[in-house]
């Protein structure tokens, strides 16, 4: 069983997933994760450990409330890495930076303060894993096959990036689930 999560200045790559491997459904849909739950703690445990949090502009434009980020649970500094920030509405709270990946995670780790800063983009994600810049990889399974959508992860063509996996004898197992179609 893994650790509670520590808020320890870490760059994490933070999703509820699905089995096949999508964040979000076709247009960035999240209906799909309705009646899944978690283990008791878990929203809080984030909320208190995640001291920034960088998000990607399709995101945000999907659903820009940042009163939403678990559950409103948490506040904090948002801020939306984005090509063209000129055109973005301005929202308390929210910092729409037009920058590189790298200078993103410089400005949201100095505004978490210690904390984690947390990142809800796979774009910005896997820009960010090219870089060296993650520090963990943070997945929820939920019990769902959506087929179509946002995957966490694409590289056609490149190279496996091999991972360490925590709380386990050894990191370099396979993680075992089983699930039934109801």
């Amino acid at each position: 069983m893994l650790e509670p999560q520590t808020a320890s200045g870490k760059v994490l790559w933070h999703f509820t997933m699905s089995l096949d491997g999508f964040v979000a459904g076709p247009g960035h849909s999240m209906d799909w994760m309705g009646g899944t739950t978690s283990r008791p703690g878990l929203t809080d445990e984030y909320a208190s450990t995640t001291g920034a949090v960088l998000g990607g502009r399709d995101g945000w434009d999907a659903y820009p409330d940042p009163s939403g980020i678990y559950g409103g649970a948490w506040q904090g500094p948002l801020f939306v890495l984005t090509h063209h920030p000129e055109d973005a509405t301005p929202t308390e709270g929210v910092t729409f930076l037009n920058c590189g990946p790298a200078e993103a995670v410089r400005i949201g780790l100095e505004a978490a303060g210690g904390k984690n800063l947390e990142v809800f983009s796979p774009n910005i994600g896997r820009q960010l894993l090219g870089l060296g810049l993650i520090d963990e990889i943070d997945l929820h399974i939920a019990p769902v096959l959506l087929g179509d959508g946002i995957r966490l992860y694409d590289n056609p063509g490149g190279t496996p990036i091999r991972l360490h996996g925590l709380g386990k004898a050894d990191p370099f197992a396979e993680v075992d689930v089983r699930f039934k179609p109801i």
